[in-house]
C-alpha cells in the first residue's frame, strides 16, 4: 500500500486527505496544505491565493 503524494510538492498525505479532496479518477492531490499560497481552483488547476 503506498501512502498517496501531493503532485505539487512530493509531501505525503493522508488517505483520507486524498479521498476527501481528489477528483475520483484522479489518486494524488494536486496541492495540500503544506503548498502555502496555493489552492486547487474548479477548473483543475492550480492557482496562487487571493490575498
Amino acid at each position: 500500500m503506498t501512502v498517496p503524494e501531493c503532485q505539487n510538492c512530493g509531501a505525503h498525505v493522508t488517505e483520507r486527505y486524498a479521498r476527501v479532496f481528489t477528483p475520483d479518477s484522479v489518486d494524488e492531490p494536486r496541492v495540500c496544505p503544506h503548498c502555502e499560497g496555493l489552492t486547487r481552483d474548479g477548473d483543475g488547476t492550480i492557482r496562487e491565493t487571493r490575498t
